[in-house]
């Protein structure tokens, strides 16, 4: 299938690893223009360098989205590469959150914390670069949530109830944004197989399955943690193959969405 993204121009943050990445080189392989985002200036040029190695277009942006001058200069230099964004996928974000025994331990430092993260840098770029995409009559604008969302854990109180926040304003930003062609909506994963959960696995096998092997600890989270109804972890192209589809023309009829990846995971309707 087409998805017509050829010659538009995304912007993908926090794509110098994980989802992230896999959001951005989908992306180009559907024929967009991507700038890549991050921090570590070695990762971010490695994905662009995948992607322009497989034919695409990639571009670099640097900066840490927290501060107002690192999301000025990362704003500048992604509307500097192809001369616009079409295209926001908010995916930075994560949990500053550490796991408490007690809902009653977290700080309201930490609470502050997971919405600065996952909810104040997407309002920023939105800020930023949607009264363009307004202007020129067209533009997408994607929020990566999840699903402790709408199922949180309660170890990690701050992070579930900032991605809740996330959610609301995937749905206020639509209504903003009312006949001007541009939409808003969200993906919530479930667990997703990146790098950054490899030292979990490994913990998780040497607690439970007596090994040192990272493999018996995806078994055993698939098994006895997750409940999924899906018989394996969701992978990055499960995310990544969704923001295309949202980021594409053929979605014009969705706006104000946050759906669920997550193989079944969450019990609700």
């Amino acid at each position: 299938m087409d998805l017509h993204l050829h010659g538009k121009r995304a912007l993908v943050t926090g794509s110098s690893s994980g989802i992230g990445a896999e959001i951005a080189r989908m992306l180009a392989s559907e024929g967009a223009k991507v700038v890549v985002h991050g921090r570590d200036k070695t990762r971010a040029r490695a994905v662009a360098q995948r992607i322009e190695s497989a034919g695409g277009q990639a571009f670099v942006a640097l900066g840490d989205l927290n501060s107002e001058a690192g999301a000025a200069t990362v704003v500048e230099t992604a509307q500097q590469a192809f001369g616009g964004v079409d295209i926001l996928v908010n995916n930075v974000g994560g949990s500053a959150s550490v796991a408490h025994l007690s809902w009653f331990d977290a700080p309201l430092e930490e609470w502050a914390e997971n919405y600065q993260h996952n909810v104040l840098v997407a309002v920023r770029l939105v800020k930023a670069l949607v009264p363009a995409m307004r202007e020129r009559g067209w533009g997408r604008v994607i929020q990566i949530s999840s699903r402790n969302a709408i199922s949180p854990h309660v170890q990690f109180g701050g992070y579930g109830a900032a991605k809740a926040g996330l959610n609301n304003f995937t749905l206020s930003l639509s209504k903003a944004l009312s006949g001007t062609g541009v939409t808003s909506n969200g993906i919530m994963p479930g667990l997703i197989d990146t790098p950054q959960l490899d030292s979990w696995f490994l913990q998780i096998a040497e607690k439970h399955a007596g090994t040192q092997d990272p493999k018996d600890g995806r078994q055993y989270v698939l098994k006895n943690i997750v409940h999924q109804t899906v018989d394996r972890l969701g992978e990055p192209k499960d995310i990544a193959a969704a923001v295309c589809y949202l980021a594409s023309p053929l979605s014009d009829f969705m706006t104000g969405t946050t759906f669920r990846i997550d193989g079944g995971s969450t019990p609700t309707v």
